[in-house]
């Protein structure tokens, strides 16, 4: 076979309905090592970004690692710096919901705080724009009840509205990419993974 694997190494059915607890556990077994260059793609395609302007003053890349930076720098803990850095990585496949796609990948690793912060960062990044574009810049205020409105108000403040800056001085994404490989390491919640483990 291509890859490498035998018939033997392999899942042999044509439909779930086919499928034995052995052809799981094959299925399973293959899976660790996928599961562990998460990172690896997840920074893959964050680099997408590189060279990606938008029409901004510095590309999504550099606005990404501005974000870190600067949360990172005021103290936040890794695992709100990683979603700082990740909070756009939906800009290449859902320009028109591009909150969503990162909320998806960090899900399963983070907390609920942070995941509706990097669910709802758009809207409310809003606030500093959208009044330039003929919509409601109080668009955000439909959540003045959740919970977690005054934390995403000022992730937006204090580190994403103000990640255009050309002269800022970021650290690499090289500087981040350990705090990645463990936020990204072990599921907190998944349905895919088994409270037991």
């Amino acid at each position: 076979m291509a890859d490498g694997q035998t018939a033997n190494q392999r899942a042999n059915f044509k439909s779930f309905v086919e499928s034995t607890e052995e052809d799981w556990k094959i299925i399973a077994k293959e899976s660790v090592p996928f599961n562990k260059g998460l990172a690896d793609r997840v920074l893959t395609h964050l680099k997408l970004l590189d060279g990606d302007y938008g029409g901004f003053p510095v590309d999504r890349l550099t606005h990404s690692l501005q974000t870190a930076t600067r949360a990172y720098r005021d103290g936040r803990d890794e695992e709100y710096v990683v979603c700082a850095l990740l909070h756009d990585i939906g800009d290449t496949l859902g320009s028109f919901n591009h909150p969503d796609i990162a909320a998806a990948i960090l899900k399963p690793f983070v907390s609920e705080q942070n995941h509706w912060m990097v669910a709802n960062h758009g809207i409310f990044q809003g606030y500093y724009f959208f009044h330039h574009l003929g919509l409601d810049r109080n668009m955000r205020d439909q959540f003045k009840d959740e919970p977690h409105f005054e934390y995403t108000a000022q992730f937006c403040h204090l580190y994403d509205q103000p990640a255009f800056d050309p002269d800022y001085d970021s650290e690499p994404l090289e500087f981040f990419e350990p705090m990645v490989r463990r936020v990204l390491s072990v599921p907190k919640k998944s349905v895919y993974v088994s409270e037991d483990e």
